[in-house]
């Protein structure tokens, strides 16, 4: 009678033993798959940051482009993307680019970024010739596949914040653009941290996008910048 009371406490504690280490694991699997984002968005930050540069730092490339953000009521720039495009406007005039290609949303007739860019520019007085629209780069993914598929942009400087720029350099640099940045922070943005959380996941769905390689909703035929 011992030997079976003994033997059923033995058989329990090697099923709690089990049921412990199962849940570590489970833990431990969880903690990782948390982590990733985490890890991936710190790996593109170290890797990319070498390619970041200033405006009078900056190695001349074919163009610059300038990734959309907010335009409030009658076309006026919200701080991010003003600071975006009078950065392009630097590196224009400076001969550190020949053209800017403007990219953002415009998916009604009533919201439109791009044509809001450009007229920043030109009223910065860069000529209306050497700034191109680009109406279809609703992400960042398709503003780097349209400027290479429909623009033939070879090379380029991008220009956004600091927190956006890194996950711009990889999508670009893998879809064959030789990108170099420059952070157009010009200011202090009141929504910096939470800019920098989305961030997180966003580069994640870049690697996603990145290796599925997919073609973004709106393309057309190839308009190359002159």
């Amino acid at each position: 009678m011992e030997s079976e009371l003994q033997l059923e406490v033995s058989v329990a504690s090697h099923g709690r033993r089990r049921r412990w280490r199962g849940c570590a694991w489970l833990a431990l699997g969880l903690v990782t798959v948390a982590s990733l984002p985490f890890f991936w968005r710190t790996a593109v930050k170290s890797y990319y940051g070498r390619h970041i540069y200033t405006v009078d730092s900056a190695p001349p490339q074919q163009a610059a482009i300038v990734f959309g953000a907010a335009v409030y009521g009658n076309g006026r720039l919200s701080p991010v993307l003003r600071d975006r495009v009078e950065t392009a406007v630097q590196l224009y005039k400076t001969g550190r680019v020949d053209k800017i290609l403007m990219s953002g949303d415009n998916q009604t007739l009533e919201y439109d970024e791009p044509s809001a860019m450009v007229a920043y520019a030109v009223a910065q007085g860069v000529p209306a010739a050497d700034v191109q629209p680009d109406y279809g780069g609703r992400r960042t993914y398709d503003t780097c596949y349209r400027a290479r598929d429909i623009f033939q942009v070879e090379s380029a400087v991008l220009v956004t914040q600091a927190f956006h720029l890194p996950r711009a350099l990889f999508t670009c640099r893998q879809l064959g653009i030789t990108a170099v940045g420059v952070a157009a922070d010009l200011r202090t943005y009141r929504a910096a941290g939470w800019y920098e959380t989305r961030e997180t996941a966003a580069t994640l769905v870049a690697l996603w996008d990145v290796v599925r390689h997919s073609p973004p909703p709106v393309l057309g035929e190839p308009l190359p910048l002159q």
